[in-house]
């Protein structure tokens, strides 16, 4: 039983969900959201905060700043809580309600950009806002989780380890690309090692991240308007490109079989499926894929069915129960 006295100091490593009933192809979901920020970005969060402790740019009567989607705001708000640090997180409309509203319980502040910039979307328009509070408070500390080594350092040291352990003949891993923090740290782990694995990243349609054009997205976590300064694409086998629809999709399909992730999960799921029937249909392939993140921050978008139809239309074949048909053996996304 563990007994912790901080909660970045509790994290569930060990936990896979077999996807092969449900989709019939051989993927392993790792999930990272139990944990007290209800996501993968609680390591990241954690390494960069005591890197900047370490170095002494993070001390007492520090502001922390950061721009996020919502996921690392949620754990640095936990962190701050935790170590009595002020914490202004920089989010954007996108960000679902039901974060901010944790942000906010957290004791952290929430400062919402309600227009993209011309050029780099809200992504930009939210780090201009963060450069702002720099200029205006010297007390401000800027972790930035878009080029901060300290972000893939935390999976180099954690995440992918304790995948090799448990999968030692692991041949495919999928990892959604967001800041890219967890794919360069998984990645760089992987080709580090003596045995290959085939690094895929999986991202958003409309993301501008590995140079696709960009457009309108909806569900915040994977997905970029700049290209992260993290991302070295020498260390990427493959990349998938998801459209937002199948990410419902995917969600909902998960959910009618008892598991409900969030946004980013489904993405990855919808990727890897994806992959695996184009380039290994019927073979048996040891493959894991990471779930960043759980669903109940959720309920007001992907897993709300007017939502979903005001944005996406019948497309996704979803009614008031989720999926119209269930997805037992099926390929959904």
């Amino acid at each position: 039983m563990p007994v912790i006295s901080a909660p970045q100091e509790f994290n569930t490593e060990d936990l896979y969900v077999d996807l092969r009933a449900m989709y019939g192809y051989p993927l392993h979901l790792k999930c990272e959201g139990f944990n007290f920020a209800g996501s993968v970005k609680l390591k990241a969060a954690t390494s960069m905060i005591e890197a900047a402790e370490r170095s002494g740019a993070l001390g007492r009567g520090s502001t922390l700043v950061e721009s996020s989607s919502g996921n690392l705001g949620v754990a640095l708000s936990v962190i701050a809580a935790a170590k009595g640090y002020h914490f202004i997180c920089v989010v954007d409309s996108r960000t679902n309600l039901a974060t901010r509203k944790v942000i906010e319980s957290l004791g952290s502040e929430v400062h919402t950009i309600s227009e993209p910039a011309e050029e780099g979307g809200f992504l930009a328009a939210r780090l201009a806002h963060v450069r702002e509070l720099l200029e205006r408070d010297p007390r401000c500390v800027w972790l930035n989780q878009h080029a901060n080594p300290d972000n893939w350092r935390a999976h180099y040291r954690s995440t992918a380890p304790q995948i090799e352990k448990q999968f030692p003949d692991l041949e495919v891993l999928f990892v959604g690309a967001g800041t890219t923090g967890t794919l360069m740290g998984c990645a760089r782990y992987f080709k580090d090692q003596p045995r290959p694995v085939k690094i895929v990243a999986v991202d958003s349609v409309g993301s501008v991240t590995f140079g696709g054009p960009a457009g309108q997205r909806l569900i915040p976590g994977l997905g970029t308007g700049v290209r992260p300064a993290l991302l070295d694409t020498s260390f990427i086998d493959d990349v998938v490109h998801v459209p937002e629809a199948d990410t419902v999709r995917a969600c909902h399909t998960l959910a009618r079989g008892g598991f409900l992730f969030g946004g980013s999960t489904g993405t990855v799921v919808s990727g890897g499926l994806r992959w695996l029937a184009e380039h290994h249909p019927g073979q048996d392939i040891t493959a894991v894929a990471i779930a960043p993140d759980l669903g109940e921050r959720y309920l007001d978008t992907v897993y709300q069915t007017s939502w979903v139809r005001d944005i996406y239309g019948d497309a996704v074949g979803i009614d008031g129960h989720g999926l119209t048909e269930h997805p037992s053996g099926a390929l959904q996304s």
